[in-house]
C-alpha cells in the first residue's frame, strides 16, 4: 500500500513537531497537521508564557538538535524553594523545602525556555527535515483505521494516509473524541493566571513555590531580570484579578509576590487557564496513539505538563523504532501496546502525585498546615529524601526512554 507517510500526527505545538523529530531519526516519515496558521503558532512576541523544562526534557531536545536553537535564551534553575503561607503574610512556617542542584551531579535541575522560542526552533526544525512535512490551516475533519493503515480527511476533502495516526491535538483532542476514547476527571475549582513580571533585583536561578489557601503561586525564573508567574486562584477570584487593568492586577500580584525582588512590573501579556485532571481512558485505538495532553492533562503545581509529554513522544519514538527494526508493522496493536503499557502507570501516578498535593496544600486547615509543613520539614533534613525529589523533578527517575538518557 501506499502511504503519504509513515505517521499522520495531529497537533502542531510542541509535542508534535517534537515527535515528527524523534521519528526522524528512527529514519521515519511522518506529516504534521494544524488547523492554526504558521505565523500564529510560532510568533516572535514575547507574551508570558513559558515553560519549565526537566533535565530529561532538555537532553532530549539536545539529541534532537533543538537545543541549541533555544539554549542561549533559556534560564538554569538552580535552586528550588517551597513555602507555605497566605497572601500579604507571606511564610507562616519555619519549615520549607530547599532543593540545590550543586547537590546533583548532573548540573541544574532543569531549564525555564519561553514559548516564543521553543516554539519557533520546533517548527524551523521540522520544516528543514526532509522526512517531515509541515501542513499549517488544516483541520481534519474525520479518520479511519484501517487493516494496513489509517486515514485522515481534511477540510479541503484531501486525504492522506500512514501506517499510524498520532494525536497531539490537545486536552479537547479531535482525535481521541472520533475515536471513541472517553475522558475521566475533574474541576479543581482553581483557575491559573499567567503572566511574566520585571523586576528590580535579579532571581539568582531561583524558583519559588508559595502555597497559598486558594492556590499556589509559583515565580519561575526567566533570562535577565525577569520571571514566569502561574497564579492558582478560585474560578470567581480569577475572574475578578483578571478583568482588572494592568496596573490594578499587579496591586493584588504584589502583596502575594512579596519585595525580595524589589520593585516588580508587568512584562508581556495577561492569561487564564481553568485548572483540571483530566485521563483518557486508552492512550491507543486500532492504528491511533494519544501523547501530551491529548492523552493527560493535569495540574501545573509541579511543572510537569510539557515533560510528561515529551516523556511520551520518546517512549512511543522508541517503540517505534524498536519495531521497524525487528521488521515489524509500527502501527500494530502490539507495538501501540507496548507504548501505552510503558506510559500509563507513570503518568497516573504523576497526575495522582499533583492531585494530592493540590488538595493538601490548597486550604487554610490547621491541622493539615501542621502535617503539610512538618512534612517539608522532615524532606528538608534528610538529605536522601531531598535528592530523590530533587532528581524526580529533574525527570531522572523511573524507566527512561533512550532519548532522556543522555
Amino acid at each position: 500500500m501506499k502511504y503519504d507517510a509513515d505517521v499522520l500526527i495531529v497537533g502542531g505545538g510542541l509535542n508534535g513537531p517534537a515527535l515528527a523529530l524523534a521519528l526522524s531519526r528512527a529514519g521515519l516519515t511522518s506529516v504534521v497537521i494544524d488547523a492554526a496558521p504558521r505565523a500564529k503558532l510560532a510568533g516572535a512576541a514575547f507574551d508570558g508564557r513559558s515553560y519549565a523544562l526537566a533535565l530529561a526534557s532538555v537532553r532530549m531536545l539536545r539529541a534532537l538538535g533543538v537545543w541549541a536553537k533555544v539554549q542561549d535564551q533559556a534560564q538554569p534553575m538552580l535552586e528550588i524553594k517551597v513555602t507555605d503561607g497566605r497572601a500579604g503574610e507571606g511564610a507562616l512556617s519555619p519549615f520549607h523545602l530547599h532543593f540545590d542542584s550543586g547537590e546533583l551531579e548532573e548540573g541544574a535541575m532543569g531549564q525555564m525556555v519561553e514559548d516564543r522560542h521553543l516554539r519557533a526552533a520546533l517548527l524551523d526544525a521540522i520544516e528543514a527535515d526532509p522526512r517531515i512535512t509541515a501542513r499549517y490551516s488544516e483541520t481534519v475533519v474525520a479518520q479511519e483505521a484501517g487493516h494496513s493503515a489509517a486515514e485522515i480527511t481534511l477540510a479541503s476533502v484531501e486525504r492522506l494516509t500512514g501506517r499510524c495516526l498520532i494525536g497531539a491535538d490537545g486536552r479537547k483532542s479531535g482525535t481521541a473524541e472520533r475515536a471513541g476514547i472517553k475522558r475521566q476527571g475533574w474541576d479543581y475549582g482553581q483557575t491559573a493566571l499567567v503572566c511574566a513580571i520585571a523586576h528590580e533585583r535579579p532571581h539568582g536561578g531561583v524558583a519559588h513555590q508559595f502555597f497559598m489557601p486558594p492556590g499556589p503561586l509559583a515565580i519561575l525564573p526567566l533570562k535577565g531580570n525577569r520571571s514566569s508567574i502561574v497564579w492558582s486562584e478560585t474560578h470567581a477570584n480569577a475572574a475578578a484579578f483578571h478583568a482588572l487593568d494592568d496596573e490594578a492586577y499587579m496591586a493584588m500580584l504584589r502583596p502575594r509576590f512579596g519585595d525580595f525582588l524589589g520593585e516588580i512590573r508587568l512584562e508581556g501579556g495577561r492569561y487564564t487557564y481553568p485548572l483540571n485532571l483530566t485521563l483518557a481512558e486508552r492512550f491507543i485505538a486500532p492504528r491511533m496513539a494519544l501523547v501530551g495532553d491529548a492523552a493527560h492533562g493535569m495540574h501545573p503545581i509541579a511543572g510537569q505538563g510539557l515533560n510528561a509529554g515529551f516523556r511520551d513522544v520518546a517512549a512511543l519514538a522508541q517503540v517505534m523504532r524498536e519495531a521497524k527494526m525487528r521488521g515489524e508493522d509500527i502501527g500494530a496493536e502490539t507495538v501501540l501496546r507496548a507504548y501505552e503499557q510503558w506510559r500509563r502507570f507513570d503518568t497516573a501516578s504523576l497526575a495522582v502525585t499533583t492531585d494530592l498535593t493540590n488538595r493538601l496544600f490548597s486550604n487554610d486547615n490547621p491541622f493539615l498546615r501542621l502535617v503539610r509543613d512538618v512534612g517539608m520539614g522532615v524532606v528538608n533534613a534528610v538529605p536522601s529524601l531531598r535528592r530523590g525529589l530533587m532528581r524526580e523533578a529533574a525527570g531522572l527517575t523511573g524507566d527512561l526512554p533512550e532519548l532522556m538518557r543522555g
